[in-house]
């Protein structure tokens, strides 16, 4: 029975074919690392992982022709990868759609489907872009947790104008007395508005008299 799945080999692309499915699939993988780079909002940004999802593509276009339609190699190519693993934590969890997307387009590349490629990047690069921003709750913008220290004075609520002006949300989590009750100290959870950078609350926060003692930390969890 294997010797008639190993006869099975109807899909011998030509040179020209091989170059069509492996370019393909460079370009549409190319289009999606340019809505990666648009969209991307986290903290963790990796030139390394924008240039594997090019890559990955064109490898998975290659391994589909490689595999054709013969079973058998099909089943050995599995066997291979299962002894292979990987390590590599993905920080952020919109890294593993780009993943899967760049894994469909170099199937679809590989196997000839060009049309299905090339419509399937743009279709679902548009919503990727789309819904990035835009006001839906599925994509929001990046969470932050503030904490610092405040010692009250006569510029009473100082900070939550200032917070107002850089974040379109803002929690409070947490307050605690310092230094025998002379500070407060403050813990927010912050979501910042858009086009607008970490380090521009941080200045402005630092220069406020009364804060001290500004920090603010990725929240994982919360995106």
């Amino acid at each position: 029975m294997m010797q008639n799945f190993q006869a099975v080999d109807l899909f011998s692309p030509s040179v020209s074919e091989i170059i069509l499915n492996i370019g393909l699939s460079l370009l549409c993988s190319f289009f999606i690392t340019i809505i990666y780079r648009l969209t991307y909002r986290g903290p963790g940004y990796s030139d390394g992982f924008v240039n594997s999802l090019i890559f990955l593509s064109a490898i998975t276009a290659l391994v589909l022709m490689v595999i054709g339609n013969n079973l058998a190699r099909a089943f050995g190519l599995v066997g291979a990868l299962s002894i292979i693993r990987f390590r590599t934590a993905i920080k952020d969890t919109i890294d593993i759609v780009y993943i899967f997307l760049s894994l469909a387009i170099g199937m679809a590349a590989g196997v000839g489907y060009h049309k299905l490629a090339i419509i399937g990047s743009l279709i679902i690069g548009a919503i990727l872009y789309l819904f990035s921003h835009s006001n839906f709750s599925i994509m929001k913008g990046t969470q932050y947790l503030l904490q610092f220290e405040y010692l009250d004075s006569e510029n009473k609520g100082i900070y939550k104008s200032i917070i107002d002006k850089y974040c379109k949300h803002s929690e409070v989590v947490d307050i605690r007395a310092v230094n025998g009750g002379q500070t407060l100290g403050y813990t927010f959870y912050v979501q910042m508005k858009r086009k607008v950078t970490p380090n521009s609350l941080i200045e402005e926060l630092n220069s406020s008299p009364g804060i001290q003692k500004i920090s603010l930390y990725f929240d994982q969890q919360n995106r």
